[in-house]
Formats: structure tokens, sequence, C-alpha cells
């Protein structure tokens, strides 16, 4: 069951149309398939869909974001969502893989302004870690965030006008600059490049302070310091 398109849609406020000149897609696997590698304690089902939500609520909170897209075919989703503005919700209509997911939500996006992918999978993200990484981005045509790891993929840009193309999954960051896009080279610590797939990356996540739905998730585990909001 895919959620009715579109769900919803809220104007963002409170920085200058010059500043908020990005469209971030954010791809979102239903959450009963979501982290099949995180074990955790916690029930999978609502971490996945906890962590995802901290992501967008970063995304939308960020300075630099006019609009988030999230492509999913996760029909609760939009409901859980329901307090974070600036969403539009795409229906992922069987599209096969992350690629193409991100790509429907880039044709729903458009090319008259800047776009960027972000991994639904950033349960630390700060606002200002994203905002940093896209007004970095304006300069080139196309650029890329790597994870902690240096290998994978967190963010992909392309600024208006450019077509848009990706290629994630394991060992994108090498193939996302054969694509020519320009790595930010955003510092390591940065809340932005430690995505989550396995226990240890989540300890490293909590380190740096988890969003409060993904905090709220994990036993025992109180609400880190970050706060997904301006």
């Amino acid at each position: 069951m895919t959620p009715a398109q579109p769900e919803f849609v809220h104007d963002l406020e409170g920085d200058s149309p010059r500043r908020r000149q990005w469209r971030v897609v954010i791809p979102v696997k239903p959450a009963r398939r979501g982290k099949s590698r995180l074990a955790s304690g916690a029930p999978r089902e609502g971490l996945a869909r906890a962590i995802a939500l901290d992501t967008i609520a970063a995304a939308a909170a960020c300075p630099a974001v006019a609009q988030v897209f999230v492509v999913t075919d996760d029909a609760g989703l939009p409901l859980a969502a329901a307090d974070i503005p600036g969403l539009r919700f795409v229906a992922e209509e069987g599209a096969r893989g992350l690629d193409a997911a991100i790509a429907l939500g880039m044709a729903a996006a458009g090319t008259d302004a800047h776009r960027a992918a972000l991994l639904g999978d950033l349960p630390a993200l700060r606002p200002d870690d994203l905002a940093a990484a896209l007004d970095a981005a304006t300069a080139p045509s196309r650029a890329v965030v790597a994870d902690a790891e240096g290998s994978g993929s967190t963010l992909v840009t392309a600024t208006a006008g450019v077509a848009w193309t990706s290629a994630f999954g394991d060992g994108s960051f090498t193939r996302h600059l054969a694509l020519g896009c320009v790595d930010l080279e955003i510092p390591r610590g940065s809340t932005l490049r430690r995505d989550v797939d396995t226990p240890d990356q989540l300890a490293e996540a909590a380190d740096l302070g988890l969003g409060p739905r993904t905090s709220a998730a994990l036993p025992g585990h109180a609400t880190g310091p970050v706060q997904n909001s301006r």
C-alpha cells in the first residue's frame, strides 16, 4: 500500500528565500523492512521509523532547505511525520533500488532549484551540519559527502539546471566521484556523515547525540543534545 499523493506540503519560514534554495529528497524504506542489520534491544520496526523521522525532521529544520520530498511506500510514515513541516510525500510506486526511488523524488522536485539526495538513516543529524554542506555545495555543479567510513555517500547534490544522477549503495563514494561529484570534505565528526546500519554505528551516533525520536525508541536511552529543530 502506498501513501496518497500528495500527502501534505508546508512552507518553511524564518529565513530569506536566497538562503532557502535547496530541495532535499529523502528515500525511506517501509519500517518493516528497514535496518535489518541493526540489533539494538529495541523493536526494529519502531527504531527504523524513528531514525528516518529524526533525519527528516533535521532536514526540514535546516535553514538552507526550501522543501523536503520523502519517497516511500511506508503508508504509516506520513501520519507519524505529521508534526514535521516542509514535507511532500512521493509514492515509491515499486521503484527498484535506492537510485530509482530518488529519481522519483527528483522528478517531483524539478530542475529549477538546487537539489540534494539525503540518506534517511542519520539519527544524530543537526540542521546546521546539513546547512554547512549545502552552502558549500552551491559552488560545484555536483557534490558528494562521504559517510564516516569514507566509502559510502550520505549526501549527493546537483545545482539548478544540472541533470540528476546518483549511484548509491556499497562503495558509492568512488562512483559519485566518477560521475563528476566534488568531495565536500566535511569533517568526519560531522553528524551528516554518521549513517547507521550496525550497532557500532548506532553507538557512534549516540555519542554525537541522537534525535529525540531515536532516543525514545531505545530502551533506557536519554535524549541526547541534538534537537532537530531551529
